[in-house]
Formats: structure tokens, sequence, C-alpha cells
């Protein structure tokens, strides 16, 4: 039985992932947790694993406090449903330093989202940010830091309100 996904499931999986995004380059803890379900998880670029919407605000608003965050620069690869309930996003992700212009390639990432839609909402069930070290392959890492630049100037020259959208 082939599963029949509409464009418009597939653009509300887009939209939660570019709020998730906006909300992060926002430094908005709130905006970015309240997308998660209730026992939504969120796994850090440091490995730290945050379970529950509540913990997850608990833990976005110290990072934000505490760091100057650097803004997300992202690529959706792919989304798939697994069921018309469920779908999994994997994106590129770079990040540009508070004041920088260019992605710094020693931070870039794999992102990947599963959502799940309840009482017609999309939430994230699920949130990991991985590095993209590619050990022994620098190769991967410049092509990467390559395609998510082609992507900042390409939303550089996008109107304003259309970046990442």
């Amino acid at each position: 039985m082939k599963l029949t996904i509409h464009h418009e499931e597939e653009n509300e999986v887009r939209l939660l992932y570019y709020k998730l995004i906006e909300a992060w380059n926002n430094r908005s803890a709130a905006d970015m947790a309240n997308l998660f379900q209730d026992e939504g998880n969120l796994i850090g670029f440091d490995g730290s694993f945050i379970e529950g919407q509540s913990e997850i605000g608990k833990h976005l608003a110290t990072v934000f406090f505490d760091h100057p965050t650097a803004s997300f620069v992202q690529k959706i690869r792919k989304i798939q449903f697994i069921s018309a309930h469920v779908a999994k996003l994997h994106a590129i992700a770079g990040m540009v330093p508070p004041g920088g212009k260019d992605i710094n390639p020693a931070v870039n990432a794999i992102q990947s989202l599963i959502a799940t839609k309840e009482n017609d909402v999309w939430k994230v069930a699920l949130f990991q940010n991985t590095p993209a070290a590619f050990h022994g392959r620098p190769h991967m890492v410049e092509e990467m830091t390559e395609e998510l630049q082609e992507e900042l100037t390409e939303n550089s020259r996008a109107p304003e309100g259309a970046q990442g959208f």
C-alpha cells in the first residue's frame, strides 16, 4: 500500500522546521520549545539530551543567556513520510558567528527532525543536531560549506521575510 501525502502536508513539515530554525536564530527559547510535543526530545550539537517541552525551554533559555549563539543557515535535503501523521526531515546546516558574514565550517551539522501531527498540528517529536566533522574527508566539509554559503548568499538577496522560506 503506497502512502499518499499531499503537497500541503510536506509544506507544513517544512514550515515547522523553518520555524524551529527561525526561533533559534531569534534566540527565542519559548518559541522554539513551543514547537515540540510535550514529550519531545532535543539532542544538541554537544550531545546534550533534553526531554520534554518545558525542559527544552529551560535548557535553551540558559544557552541563549550564557552564550552569544551563532545563526543557522540551513538546507533541507529530504522529507519522508513514515505515515500520514509522522514525517522525518533531513537537512544540513552551517552557522554564522555573531557579527560574521561567512559560515564557520568547524560547526557544520547534519540535522534530523521527526514530526508528528496531533489534532491537525505538526509538532517536533525529536530534533537532533549532529556535528558534520567527516573525519578524514576534508573535501566533504568544504563541499558542504560551499553549498551552505551559496544558501546564505541567495537568502541575503531574497526579499525581507523570505529568507529560508
